[in-house]
């Protein structure tokens, strides 16, 4: 299974791209209800995208994870803007990669 490619560029202009090694999430709250990223989810998913063929399921994706570590120039990256990393079914060891992930591309400034 070879799927890479998830971090998408944006023109939002105070962040250059997105990275999402989880997507999904479980809605616990009201604050949940309207979010987005259920709707994009379940608008990829209709589009065919593959990291969404689950909808808006929690999903690991353990080959973005050393995706940071490819890029050629510093970023502005959101992470997670489609999933919760630190939701119940996310193992520690997966957060801690992720982390160890940012931590090793010290030009590439991470928000969430």
């Amino acid at each position: 299974m070879k799927l890479r490619r998830m971090p998408k560029i944006t023109s939002i202009e105070w962040t250059d791209m997105f990275w999402n090694p989880v997507t999904g999430c479980t809605k616990v709250s009201q604050g949940c209800k309207n979010g987005y990223a259920a709707r994009m989810a379940k608008r990829l998913k209709a589009m065919g995208s593959p990291r969404y063929e689950r909808g808006f399921r929690l999903t690991l994706h353990h080959d973005l994870i050393d995706a940071p570590k490819r890029w050629k120039k510093p970023r502005r990256v959101i992470v997670n803007s489609m999933s919760d990393l630190f939701h119940k079914d996310v193992p520690d060891e997966f957060i801690r990669a992720v982390f160890e992930t940012m931590v090793a591309c010290h030009s590439t400034s991470f928000r969430s």
